[in-house]
């Protein structure tokens, strides 16, 4: 499963990447268990010294929910599972509440624009999209701001910036979006993250066994059980 070759969307009107040793991951870039997903299966192959390619593809849940996540809601979520996972290093927003990200449609276009050759591929996508969430998650960052997004992307090795830069100028990414959402309404798609691969590997939230103890904004969620196996299952599935 060596992915370092670069890639580009095989088509954001398919369910998952034609290619059978690619990762095809639906998410929202501040869903804090899309990140903790995505987290484990990539820390995973690096300690079994693999790379694998993964796909991203967007759930914006704000397109879903005609509104910006609630940040009580990311709050609970981010307390739950960097309590059961504390070497996630994440930490609660540490600047005001007026710097809060309002939308993660930016950061999410760029993840989709990055697939471009000319600004890296898919293996330069992924990096943008680890940086982003590592940037809001650990370093407290407003990931929604053009100049933050390029400034991550600096940190990348795959990502060329400046074509990145031209690219999101001209407004690549957001038609991407666009269509991934109109795919991730239909039923497959069952919420943020959903992963599918070859052989049939199609799981929502994997590993986490978690429940609100009642509805927001009264409860509260409750990580029960997190099993990081899934990863190891995934990556002999995609070795085979």
């Amino acid at each position: 499963m060596d992915s370092g070759g670069t890639g580009t969307d095989t088509g954001t009107d398919a369910l998952l990447n034609a290619d059978g040793r690619t990762v095809t991951v639906w998410s929202d870039l501040g869903c804090p268990w899309a990140t903790l997903a995505l987290h484990t299966l990539r820390e995973r192959a690096r300690e079994r010294g693999r790379r694998v390619t993964i796909d991203h593809r967007a759930f914006p849940l704000e397109l879903f929910n005609r509104m910006p996540t609630p940040k009580g809601i990311l709050d609970a979520e981010i307390v739950t599972i960097a309590g059961h996972r504390p070497e996630l290093g994440w930490r609660l927003w540490p600047g005001p509440d007026s710097h809060y990200p309002v939308t993660m449609l930016p950061p999410m276009e760029a993840v989709q624009a990055a697939k471009s050759p000319d600004v890296g591929g898919l293996i330069a996508s992924d990096e943008l999209d680890e940086a982003l969430r590592r940037a809001f998650y650990v370093e407290g960052r407003c990931v929604s701001i053009h100049a933050v997004i390029l400034d991550v992307a600096e940190q990348c090795a795959h990502v060329d910036t400046e074509q990145l830069a031209a690219a999101l100028a001209r407004g690549d990414g957001r038609a991407e979006v666009y269509r991934q959402w109109k795919v991730a309404e239909g039923p497959e798609v069952q919420g943020s993250p959903h992963l599918f691969a070859a052989g049939g590997f199609a799981v929502h939230n994997p590993g986490a066994t978690y429940h609100w103890t009642a509805a927001p904004p009264s409860g509260f969620p409750r990580l029960d059980a997190y099993d990081p196996k899934w990863a190891d299952d995934l990556l002999d599935l995609l070795d085979r």
